[in-house]
């Protein structure tokens, strides 16, 4: 088992547990604050999708498909003007997630394995200065949102999925 193969046992796992975790939400329970200061989960997915897209283009520019007109701003976590008019449905969300996951991973295999330890010049953020490290981060960044969507689940009295 090489490194590629590590990276996408990382995403395959977050992908677990974020499907797990919003798979028996409505689209209404996407938009729950449960408590002030965090984020409602549509804000987190869109965010996770923007990030992921982001990810990739730093890796691979042009490999990933758009976005919507204005995605990336309704979905900054810095946006908290408390608009949900500015969300999608669960379904649209996961329509965006799985093209920028399939397109993620499309960088991945294409990414010699020489060019993991890659800076891509310093261009890469200082939390993720290697090629490695980026694509690494889209699989961690959506574990560390789970921890809020377990919230909204236990306010809504929502089974234990994991």
């Amino acid at each position: 088992m090489g490194p590629k193969d590590m990276l996408n046992k990382t995403l395959d796992m977050s992908d677990f547990i974020l499907k797990s975790y919003v798979g028996d939400l409505t689209d209404a329970e996407l938009k729950v604050v449960p408590i002030e200061g965090m984020n409602p989960i549509a804000l987190q997915l869109g965010h996770l999708i923007s990030a992921e897209r982001m990810f990739a283009e730093m890796v691979k520019p042009g490999a990933s498909p758009p976005l919507p007109a204005g995605f990336d701003e309704a979905h900054s976590l810095k946006n908290q003007s408390g608009d949900d008019s500015r969300f999608l449905g669960k379904d649209e969300y996961m329509k965006l997630y799985e093209a920028q996951r399939a397109a993620f991973k499309a960088v991945i295999d294409s990414v010699p394995d020489d060019d993991l330890t890659d800076t891509r010049g310093g261009k890469l953020p200082e939390f993720a200065p290697t090629v490695a490290d980026a694509l690494n981060m889209a699989g961690v960044h959506s574990l560390m949102h789970a921890g809020q969507y377990v919230a909204v689940r236990r306010m809504l009295k929502k089974p234990v999925t994991i």
